[in-house]
């Protein structure tokens, strides 16, 4: 019976995964069978992904020709901007570190702006879980490297800009020659590795970084390393634990948030390219979404004994930041390792768990919200947060269940908890406060995580699972 429905899993996920084999060929041929133009652009995907080379300037224009008065008359009458703003900007080059929530409406901005030349800058493809808010990106393009996806839906907003896709994750190697070619750079990334190496850089180059976030309901902007300010080392010399960062993927984000913040990350771009200058070279711009208020919060100066922009710099050179961090700059969804090996199963494993009828309690650690969303109809539910902070009433329901499914187990030995939440990552927090309570508290038990996850289990279990 149990080989019947693993035949019948294997044959379903065999099905989905040749459907979006046969998708992809069909928009690679339709690529291919189009205009020259497009044809290049498609070849242009594999040659990106190798960093082009030194790029050569921008060639300097003494006037505005009829086409680029018309397109930005309605910006070229402010007194703060005028032609030799306008002149400015086309001259400028902006390079976009992620092609995200953020990146997409601070690009769109720029090309609609008419800045000279952008660099586009991601690792990653675009997937239907991006689509609520990286609005350069549309469905036809899933499975696209988000750069390429980027400078395409740019293109046909603003075709005089200058588009330079990086299909491909900064690194130290690469980062200091890269940015060194750009004018400004906008942090639009969702790790912490990548803003150290994108501020370290931007230091080393003198650049300045115009550097945001958003996150759930709430979002931040600074511009880092401007006449005299502050860099993000001044504010944050030590990275944080890697268990305490949240990225969207664990917290979520409304769609708009990062909208907003992008849109303010490209007005800053703009002030600084065409010679308005910044406001956030002193100052953190703080949004809260849910009460629609925006406030400003002064920085530290500039430190004297900073590694990076000090006066004895301890760091002159690009390092190994995802090390110095703890944490991938590649990873979509973080993962941590606060557990061994053998406080851990697999959902192989686990399933093998099921398959056997083996009594055991499986707890669900998620907030209720992703509970209500999708969840085993076996598991039991206490969030995380009621158990960090030892919930009598919620412990004593997890006690009880215990105590429910020992019933015709000899109970001479510890009876197993397996844990589950949606990456693996609270379920390992969870392990570790059971494994500190007190045995009279839920009795003798071996606590176990289960390595990815939920999401894990949709992938290599049950492919009909929700995936959020």
């Amino acid at each position: 019976m149990a080989g019947s429905a693993e035949a019948a899993r294997l044959r379903a996920e065999i099905g989905r995964r040749e459907q979006e084999l046969r998708g992809l060929r069909e928009r690679l041929a339709a690529v291919l069978a189009g205009p020259p133009e497009e044809a290049a652009e498609a070849a242009a995907v594999e040659a990106a992904a190798a960093f082009p080379g030194e790029l050569p300037p921008l060639a300097a224009q003494a006037s505005l020709s009829r086409a680029a008065i018309l397109r930005y008359s309605r910006q070229l009458v402010l007194p703060e901007l005028g032609v030799r703003g306008q002149l400015r900007l086309a001259r400028c080059s902006v390079l976009v570190v992620g092609c995200g929530g953020l990146g997409c409406p601070l690009a769109q901005y720029l090309a609609a702006a008419g800045v000279g030349r952008l660099g586009l800058l991601d690792h990653d493809v675009v997937e239907t879980s991006n689509l609520h808010r990286q609005v350069l990106h549309a469905e036809g393009g899933r499975g696209l490297p988000k750069a390429v996806s980027a400078a395409a839906a740019l293109r046909l907003l603003n075709s005089t800009v200058q588009y330079v896709p990086y299909c491909g994750a900064l690194s130290a190697r690469s980062a200091l020659q890269l940015v060194r070619q750009y004018d400004v750079v906008a942090d639009c990334s969702d790790n912490v590795p990548t803003r150290y190496l994108v501020n370290d850089a931007c230091v080393l180059a003198g650049k300045p970084l115009v550097s945001g976030s958003a996150l759930r309901l709430e979002g931040q902007l600074v511009v880092y390393n401007y006449r005299g300010g502050p860099c993000y080392r001044c504010l944050f010399p030590k990275p944080p634990p890697p268990e305490t960062v949240t990225n969207c993927a664990d917290g979520g984000v409304l769609g708009v948030v990062p909208g907003i913040m992008g849109c303010i990350q490209a007005l800053e771009v703009l002030k600084i390219a065409s010679g308005m200058g910044s406001s956030f070279g002193q100052f953190m711009l703080m949004f809260d979404a849910r009460e629609g208020r925006f406030r400003n919060i002064r920085l530290r100066p500039k430190k004297p004994d900073c590694a990076v922009c000090g006066d004895n710099p301890s760091v002159t050179c690009l390092q190994d930041y995802e090390a110095f961090c703890g944490s991938s700059a590649t990873d979509k969804c973080r993962t941590l390792h606060l557990l061994s090996s053998k406080d851990r199963i697999s959902v192989e494993e686990y399933k093998k768990v099921l398959d056997e009828q083996v009594p055991h309690v499986l707890l669900d650690v998620r907030p209720q919200v992703e509970v209500d969303i999708c969840r085993l109809v076996h598991a039991v539910h206490i969030p995380l947060s009621k158990l960090e902070e030892k919930n009598e009433e919620c412990l004593k329901y997890l006690e009880k269940r215990i105590c429910e499914e020992k019933q015709g187990t000899n109970g001479k030995t510890a009876f197993p908890v397996y844990v589950v939440c949606k990456l693996g990552n609270d379920s390992q927090k969870a392990v570790r406060i059971l494994q500190e309570l007190p045995v009279k508290e839920l009795g003798s038990v071996l606590a176990k995580d289960i390595k990815g996850g939920l999401m894990a289990w949709a992938t290599k279990i049950d492919p009909t699972f929700p995936q959020y």
